[in-house]
């Protein structure tokens, strides 16, 4: 099996809300028959009449079905307030979430359980079978009220604002493992890239990059021999027709099909292999929050929250320098990666823009400017610096009066209303 089918497998089974429910309807008619067969043999009966078995087994079935039409309504409107309120590229953190999966399978599993038992009350009313769908039952009325408070909780902004902030950080564990030291150089300029590529791949499908193979393309490299360079970063948009790799010192037994199965198109960015888009989200709903219509800016400090951790584990890390080596360090893979200032940039240009006129988002941004100059390495620093420029720049174009570029010109973590005793304690590196 390719990388590329492995990955649209593995992206299909987590991004599917059905998938798991439907799983559960044909463990519960395996689960009903096989105990059906054991009470059968044990002659195992329970004690209650026909008629009121099959009218509890009924109520339960109507009941658990109920269930299942609830949270799924709770699930489509939580979708439709993500992406009216916060970012509709938070959609698929809904369908992705394990407690909304899980819930709905239990109910759907009760549901078809005890139908199955329903069906098989004939003379005498098996034991096990009912008894479990009974209690399986109430423990399904204690996952519905834990569902419910789950749903409002996960919606409030802060909430959904730590979930991607928590995927981001492991996203950028996994794509950047190592962290900065004194030692890092500046990567060194690829002599495999001069001069005019052997061959030129392109792309076939429309759709933007979602991930790669990267040592999947390496091997291939080391096998033919030769150095592989992906055009597009992940997350750009390509085109059909629009060039996907260059092939440089050989590569003629590679085929078009083999490396184009080795990248990963489709519809929407995801954050697998994508920082960025982490960042991109954080953004959006800090945006949006600002917009006229909505003009929140405390929700904008919440983002801005998020966006300072994720800007110091970045700023803590070495940064990918887009290319890989073989096991005998030649140099056999080449990719465009984002680097410090481009993190930089897409936090904070944005908010700046549409949140010079709010105060408390211009204090919260220097806040934290000033607080990643102080705890990053020193080479960080000359990006940051600027950026303070431009704040200081845009506040003093925003409040022409004096006494307000002063207070938009502090530091403050909370936006407004924080302590200044706090801000002046010395902060090591």
């Amino acid at each position: 099996m390719s990388w590329l089918r492995r990955y649209h497998l593995r992206s299909f089974f987590n991004n599917s809300a059905w998938l798991l429910p439907v799983i559960s309807i044909f463990v519960a008619l395996v689960t009903v028959s096989l105990l059906n067969r054991l009470e059968r043999a044990m002659g195992w009966e329970a004690k209650v009449s026909r008629d009121t078995a099959m009218a509890v087994m009924g109520t339960i079935a109507a009941s658990t079905f109920t269930l299942v039409v609830v949270v799924s309504s709770a699930t489509l409107v939580a979708v439709q307030l993500a992406s009216a309120q916060l970012t509709p590229r938070i959609i698929s953190l809904v369908y992705r979430d394990t407690v909304r999966k899980l819930t709905l399978a239990v109910f759907v599993f009760t549901f078809t359980f005890s139908v199955a038992v329903l069906v098989r009350i004939q003379g005498t009313v098996p034991l096990v079978t009912s008894y479990l769908a009974a209690y399986g039952f109430i423990i399904n009325l204690g996952l519905f009220l834990y569902s419910l408070d789950f749903l409002g909780k996960s919606l409030r902004p802060s909430s959904a604002l730590r979930n991607v902030a928590r995927i981001g950080r492991e996203v950028i564990r996994s794509v950047y493992p190592r962290l900065l030291d004194e030692h890092s150089a500046a990567p060194e300029p690829i002599k495999g890239l001069e001069g005019q590529p052997d061959r030129i791949v392109l792309n076939s499908e429309d759709g933007a990059v979602l991930a790669f193979d990267i040592n999947g393309l390496v091997s291939l490299a080391e096998r033919s021999n030769c150095l592989i360079e992906l055009m597009p970063e992940v997350g750009d948009f390509i085109a059909t027709g629009d060039p996907l790799f260059r092939v440089f010192n050989g590569g003629k037994d590679l085929s078009e099909e083999t490396l184009r199965n080795s990248v990963a198109i489709g519809s929407e960015r995801t954050m697998e292999q994508d920082p960025m888009f982490v960042f991109r989200i954080l953004v959006d709903i800090a945006s949006k929050a600002l917009s006229p219509a909505i003009n929140d800016p405390t929700t904008a400090v919440l983002a801005t929250d998020q966006l300072h951790h994720l800007l110091r584990d970045v700023g803590r890390r070495y940064l990918a320098d887009g290319h890989e080596k073989d096991r005998a360090g030649e140099v056999r893979l080449v990719y465009r990666t984002p680097d410090w200032e481009d993190f930089v940039q897409l936090s904070i240009t944005e908010l700046r823009h549409y949140g010079h006129d709010s105060i408390q988002v211009m204090r919260r941004l220097r806040s934290m400017l000033e607080n990643l100059i102080a705890t990053l390495p020193d080479h960080r620093a000359p990006t940051l610096h600027r950026e303070l420029r431009l704040l200081t720049n845009s506040s003093r174009r925003s409040f022409p009066d004096s006494d307000d570029q002063e207070l938009a010109e502090g530091s403050d973590r909370q936006g407004m209303g924080g302590s200044e005793r706090d801000r002046k304690l010395p902060i090591t590196k």
